[in-house]
């Protein structure tokens, strides 16, 4: 069995594709590990659900806020925003089916054979793998209530409170730690959040760092996968973190991970979720030798 991990897909079906045919993916024996925000943006939400709901089985997926943000729309429409690509999701006759599976999605996947962690934005530096998993849960038993999922998924949007605190309660407990699993770039060490700054590593605000940055991080030593930060182009020098998503559907690339060689391909992609060539992928020896490229 191979594993792969593949980087935001924003509802780009068909880079995903090219990279799962470069591989021989097979479902019925390897697995396909998606970092999140499966869909937005591009132009093929839709057909990206229903390809991935219908290899359910071979697939561990993690939720990023583009899904979060389509879950939200799917019970008030009226939170799509201009940009948003999700109507036809909502107006599919299968909506329901595919939102009710993507409700039931992790927040956080922690492979123990391989002490590997798998989320899309990242892990905060005060949190250790127990304690992320145990947030984790709460917000994916929310999802799964029929009873706190409307509360939550009105509830999910702000930037408060930007910093975790035990004594939290409810909903306001369950944005933060969304905003740490989905939204999160910069951080200060002992977990406050900056969510306004979006871009390279050099646009950090004053007395603020990268989350995966900070020497005191509490997950050092653990391999993370995560995706979300476009700007940085899959650039990241810390020894086991892995960033996947580099910016398909702004005309970057999307990249796929084989989680147990640490071998990294490329496909690229026109800045319109589509492939930009017929055969336009890159798997190089300097991407085998030094995945933190």
């Amino acid at each position: 069995m191979s594993v792969y991990a593949v980087g935001d897909l924003q509802g780009c079906l068909e880079p995903l594709k090219c990279l799962l045919r470069h591989v021989s993916f097979d479902p019925a024996k390897d697995k396909l590990w998606l970092v999140g925000d499966l869909v937005n943006r591009g132009p093929q939400s839709l057909e990206t659900l229903r390809f991935l709901y219908a290899m359910r089985d071979s697939i561990v997926c993690v939720l990023g806020n583009h899904d979060l943000h389509l879950l939200a729309a799917g019970r008030n429409i009226e939170r799509l925003k201009k940009g948003d690509t999700l109507r036809e999701v909502l107006e599919a006759p299968d909506a329901n089916e595919l939102l009710e599976w993507l409700r039931h999605q992790k927040l956080m996947h922690y492979d123990a054979e391989r002490d590997m962690a798998l989320v899309h934005a990242g892990i905060p530096p005060q949190w250790t793998l127990k304690k992320a998993l145990r947030c984790a849960e709460e917000v994916e038993e929310a999802l799964r209530d029929d009873n706190l999922l409307k509360p939550f998924l009105d509830g999910m949007y702000g930037n408060e409170p930007a910093i975790w605190d035990k004594d939290l309660q409810g909903v306001t407990r369950l944005r933060v730690i969304t905003n740490y699993f989905t939204r999160m770039r910069f951080c200060t060490s002992d977990g406050k959040l900056d969510l306004k700054s979006k871009e390279g590593l050099d646009s950090a605000p004053a007395g603020y760092a990268p989350w995966f940055s900070h020497q005191d991080r509490k997950t050092k030593g653990l391999n993370i996968i995560f995706g979300h930060w476009a700007a940085l182009e899959g650039r990241c020098s810390e020894p086991g973190v892995y960033a996947l998503d580099t910016g398909c559907v702004w005309g970057g690339a999307m990249t796929m991970l084989n989680v147990d060689t640490r071998e990294l391909i490329h496909c690229d992609c026109d800045g319109q979720g589509n492939l930009a060539s017929p055969a336009a992928y890159d798997s190089t020896a300097k991407d085998r030798a030094d995945p933190q490229r």
